[in-house]
């Protein structure tokens, strides 16, 4: 196994491999999102983990990026490649399909409890404020 130098590294994607999310594109979602980097250049810049599962079954296929704390859900190959593009590339976090959130030292759902995520004003200001 390689060891990876993270010194120039700006997120650490981590994408469930759990038993749900596999059957929801898991394999496929690990493989685009990588496929996407490396087509940008960007694998200095962004490090990719494989996990097991990470108890958000019903939000499958679960992707998550640190340092912010975002957790999205319901992701699919083309997402991702979104994900990058916007996300990581740009700054601009992918809101429909997040679940959770860091904010004020604890993740916090950006929906209604729920499955569905609401474009809350609550979520919009934090990203304004550069929070997010």
């Amino acid at each position: 196994m390689s060891t990876w130098d993270l010194s120039e590294t700006k997120h650490h994607v981590l994408i469930c491999n759990g038993g749900s999310c596999l059957r929801n594109q898991g394999d496929e979602v690990t493989l685009a999102i990588r496929a996407e980097i490396a087509l940008h250049g960007a694998e200095d810049y962004f490090h990719t983990t494989r996990t097991k599962c990470n108890g958000r079954c019903e939000d499958a296929c679960v992707v998550m990026v640190y340092p912010e704390g975002i957790w999205y859900k319901e992701m699919t190959p083309e997402t991702v490649r979104t994900l990058v593009r916007e996300h990581l590339l740009q700054g601009n976090p992918l809101y429909e399909h997040m679940s959770y959130y860091f904010h004020n030292n604890r993740f916090s759902p950006t929906g209604n409890g729920t499955r569905g995520v609401l474009r809350s004003a609550a979520v919009k200001k934090e990203a304004k404020k550069g929070s997010l």
